[in-house]
């Protein structure tokens, strides 16, 4: 038989049970609104019955049971939707960053409206077409000099502003540089406290949510691979293990080994140390234009900027990196390289390396146009006379090619009778041919150039109008594009936070109506211990008193 007192054992393991479901209850209503914080439940099981199998054992008809007790404290939470979320996370990293700068652009380009660049120009060859016609009036001259320093003014602007937002870039690309370092470190000092818990057989729920927090933000910026490996000692069988994060990038693309461990969780490397991470770094060349990513031990007794100097010009070997063209990790970081612009693996034909970008397309494109214009607007102005009747006169300054060096000639700054309107030095007066042949150069196509010794870098049959047409097109397609998949990855990532949080968040309904489950099993199992002592109370006390 069993003891006299398994009752009161039996109705003892209910209360302490039904009691950690209820603390346990408690701490999931705590943290209801908790960022990152996942529900967690008791796993209840059976103690073991009454008598264990064996050749000694009682012989009574079955066996009775013990009771229960709290075999564990588990998260409810689905690996697999995390991985889904990480993935989309990171997606909306790479296209809400590249949205919002190509937004940027759009509206410092400013087109179609009244202010932007175009409408500058349009009005600069409107004025050479009122010329031509009052080719000797002070007026119309005057004119067309203010809107030519006008379209000078208005590339400055554009330019500025484009290389004012890239600096912009490189200084967020510094500052989410050091988020991601710091991430990496919260990562290994979670898998230490971790790896000091799991192996006493305790399950750490608490700091889980907090490690795959801090993996969920890391996510956005970097595209990355989480494994897990069982902790030494005796950890639990649910315990999840030692956390070790890879970037996702292509092999080929690694100089110096195939795997870039960010955090290594592995047995033989002493977690929390900065032996167990890798930190990323970012060179740069003298324009601010990305050049290199390193994977390196961190160096903390020294600035982040003298660490990247010394791994740019090898005083510092790296473990692992990647060339800003070659780095295809998908996130944020990509995003804003891709905006503040990086050195490819070409080279002009001065030697120089070729850079890319969304901005310095744009720059680059900008010069172009002035390059085209400035030559050809100064090779048909050489053509015709003054209102003196000289000739060889060069309306834009032949040495401002550049979007940022544009100016206008200091031959028509002093004097607007400089202005070459008429294309014959005999009988001056109200001959405008040569103004027209000025404000035709804006849809002139490139095969039809007057210039000599400048060779034009359009398309043959491409003019100064459709070369800024297409390139406000692409600018607006890409834009577009953008914000078209920043829209759906960030749909796509809600989707999988819902699914996720239908599985893993807080329902105050469902955990009032499990603290009033828990509550009664509670109560029950007080009055089957005070059942069980009116019991034991009528044994001790009153039993064998007959005949006394």
């Amino acid at each position: 038989m069993s003891s006299t007192f398994n009752g009161l054992e039996v109705a003892k393991r209910a209360l302490h049970t039904q009691q950690s479901a209820l603390y346990t209850t408690g701490h999931n209503i705590a943290n209801a609104n908790t960022e990152g914080y996942t529900r967690q439940r008791v796993n209840m099981t059976q103690t073991g019955a009454y008598p264990a199998p064996g050749r000694n054992r009682p012989e009574i008809p079955g066996q009775i049971g013990s009771g229960v007790e709290a075999g564990s404290i588990q998260r409810i939470r689905d690996s697999f939707v995390d991985k889904q979320f990480r993935q989309e996370n990171n997606k909306v990293g790479y296209y809400e960053s590249k949205a919002d700068m190509m937004s940027q652009m759009e509206a410092i380009m400013n087109e179609p409206t009244d202010e932007g660049l175009a409408n500058t120009m349009n009005k600069f060859w409107e004025s050479l077409q009122d010329l031509s016609v009052n080719p000797d009036d002070a007026g119309a001259r005057s004119v067309v000099r203010q809107r030519g320093i006008a379209v000078t003014e208005a590339f400055q602007y554009a330019h500025n502003s484009l290389q004012d937002v890239r600096n912009n870039l490189k200084k967020e690309i510094d500052v989410d540089n050091s988020e991601v370092n710091s991430l990496i470190d919260q990562i290994n000092g979670v898998n230490r406290q971790i790896s000091e818990i799991e192996p006493h057989g305790h399950v750490p729920n608490d700091l889980y949510d907090e490690r795959d927090r801090l993996i969920d933000d890391l996510s956005e910026y970097v595209d990355i691979t989480v494994d897990y490996r069982e902790s030494t000692g005796q950890p639990s069988s649910i315990a999840e293990g030692i956390a070790t994060i890879t970037l996702n990038a292509d092999a080929d693309d690694v100089d110096g080994g195939e795997t870039i461990t960010l955090v290594d969780g592995s047995v033989d490397v002493e977690l929390g140390s900065d032996e167990a991470v890798n930190h990323i770094y970012v060179g740069f060349d003298d324009n601010n234009n990305a050049q290199q990513f390193f994977f390196a031990s961190p160096d903390r007794d020294r600035e982040t900027e003298d660490v990247v100097n010394d791994l740019m010009d090898g005083t510092i070997t790296a473990d692992r990196q990647i060339a800003a063209h070659s780095y295809d990790v998908q996130g944020k970081l990509k995003a804003l390289m891709e905006g503040a612009g990086y050195v490819t693996d070409e080279l002009d034909d001065d030697g120089n390396p070729i850079v890319a970008g969304e901005f310095n397309n744009m720059l680059a494109d900008l010069d172009e146009m002035v390059e085209n214009l400035v030559n050809e607007f100064n090779a048909v102005h050489q053509q015709g006379f003054t209102l003196n009747g000289e000739d060889g006169f060069d309306f834009f300054d032949p040495n401002g090619v550049s979007a940022a060096t544009m100016a206008v000639h200091d031959d028509i700054l002093d004097d607007k009778d400089n202005i070459a309107a008429s294309n014959s030095a005999d009988g001056v007066a109200g001959n405008g041919e040569n103004a027209i042949d000025l404000a035709d150069v804006y849809t002139k196509r490139a095969e039809e150039y007057d210039t000599n010794d400048f060779e034009p870098t359009l398309g043959d049959k491409t003019s100064l109008k459709s070369f800024f047409e297409s390139t406000i097109g692409e600018m607006g397609v890409i834009a577009e594009e953008a914000n078209r998949m920043s829209s759906n990855s960030s749909i796509l990532r809600n989707q999988v936070e819902e699914n996720r949080q239908s599985i893993s968040s807080v329902s105050l309904d469902e955990e009032m109506s499990n603290l009033i489950q828990f509550q009664h099993a509670y109560n029950a199992a007080a009055r089957n211990m005070t059942a069980v002592d009116e019991m034991l109370d009528r044994i001790i006390n009153n039993m064998g008193l007959v005949g006394r």
